[in-house]
């Protein structure tokens, strides 16, 4: 491994086997389809879910199954007393960049120059626009080569449940609380906790692996909806268009242009500002189809952004009134914070597992949701805890390996809090 310090023993103890899982699961294709009725969105999610079906198996947990909401669920049993703890990542990535091919590079001991990324020359990680990244000279760097996701959200977060775990069954002399695992599809479509079944879950608390800078646990999310705008126009045959053409794709340009150009965008917000996000667009003459995500930490703000957009879009309608525009709104998910606030306990412990890690926690706030916002608004509390992944959703991607450690050793340290008496 590399010569940066690891934040804990136990920390480098982990970090070959976080990273040999994390760049065997970043090769299988697993990316997920929006607006797909089956479930799950693609089938190919399945084959990493089918092996780590296999893999928990092999390590003792021999009630490794997939249930009917197609998430892999797991036992490994306590020995000793507390509440039963749920360990949660998703296999998918996110359908906006390409998924398939993924040839991950380690780049250990980083020397803190620019990283080029081989396969896509404008691709270079440049410390110096990347604050983050700076500040890991030293570390082994996983990128891909800049022409596919890296993947590292959330297979930074499988491979570090899969390491822990590994590790208690190892290690049964170590007090641990009872674990239940899920592996979940679809997240990146806001489909993850979709017939997931609390009740078969059996756990009384949980965590996501599913964050991203070192120490983090983040106990708010935004609230989303997704809005659809489909604009139905009348195709004519060019060469015979005059007074009778009505161009649905015009009118879908109309609608993103007029937009706020200097607020409620991701590139123009920060911090608990909301936003509206156009973020796939498809169609032609006849019928065009804008979708859009709606965000804020403030459930009244959100609604003022979906009616913005339903304004928007009737302005379209009046200005050529031979056009048709149909509005869908549905709901993704909402803030867990309340949530978490009734359960203080689950906060607690895991800022003291990441402290006994040997790194500060920090309370954090994420401008994106989890399953764990769905869930916990179901009644399982359950904030997101850090994987070392960063530049989530970009060719860019990139994940450091001491951090990616830490998070497993913060797992295997949560199972042992969690047994503690209060």
């Amino acid at each position: 491994m590399a010569s940066a310090r690891f934040a804990s023993p136990l920390a480098e103890e982990l970090a070959g086997d976080v990273l040999d899982r994390f760049l065997r699961y970043v090769q299988i294709d697993t990316q997920a389809a929006y607006r797909v009725a089956q479930r799950p969105s693609t089938e190919k999610q399945l084959d990493l879910s089918r092996l780590l079906i296999e893999e928990l198996r092999a390590l003792g947990l021999e009630d490794a199954r997939l249930t009917e909401g197609s998430a892999v669920f797991a036992s490994l049993p306590a020995t000793g007393d507390g509440p039963v703890v749920g360990l949660i990542a998703h296999v998918d990535t996110t359908p906006d960049v390409v998924g398939a091919g993924v040839s991950p590079i380690v780049h250990s001991a980083w020397d803190g120059s620019p990283i080029e990324l081989p396969g896509d020359p404008r691709q270079v990680l440049d410390p110096e626009q990347l604050p983050a990244l700076a500040d890991r000279v030293g570390h082994d760097i996983v990128t891909s080569d800049g022409t596919t996701l890296l993947g590292a959200d959330d297979k930074a977060g499988v491979s570090e449940i899969m390491a822990a775990v590994a590790y208690l069954a190892r290690h049964p002399e170590r007090l641990r609380a009872a674990i239940r695992v899920a592996f979940t599809v679809d997240e990146e479509v806001g489909r993850g906790a979709e017939d997931f079944d609390l009740d078969d879950f059996g756990a009384d608390v949980a965590y996501t692996l599913d964050g991203s800078g070192l120490g983090e646990l983040e106990i708010e999310t935004f609230s989303a909806k997704s809005v659809r705008v489909t604009i139905h126009g009348s195709s004519v045959h060019p060469g015979t268009a005059k007074a009778k053409l009505v161009n649905a794709v015009k009118l879908a340009s109309e609608l993103v242009e007029s937009l706020p150009k200097d607020r409620l965008s991701p590139e123009t917000t920060e911090a608990r500002e909301g936003y509206v996000h156009p973020h796939r667009i498809s169609g032609n003459a006849e019928e065009a189809i804008v979708d859009f995500i709606a965000r804020d930490h403030d459930d009244d703000l959100l609604d003022e952004h979906v009616e913005l957009l339903h304004d928007l879009a009737e302005q379209v309608a009046a200005r050529e009134p031979r056009a048709k525009v149909d509005i869908e709104v549905r709901d993704s998910y909402r803030n867990m914070r309340p949530y978490i606030e009734q359960n203080p306990r689950v906060v607690e412990a895991a800022l003291e597992a990441i402290r006994r890690v040997g790194v500060e926690p920090k309370l954090a706030i994420t401008r994106g949701g989890t399953d764990g916002a769905v869930l916990s608004s179901q009644g399982l509390p359950t904030p997101n805890l850090f994987t070392g992944g960063q530049e989530y959703h970009s060719v860019r991607e990139w994940a450091s390996v001491q951090d990616m450690a830490a998070a497993a050793a913060t797992i295997v340290e949560l199972a042992g809090v969690w047994a503690e008496p209060e």
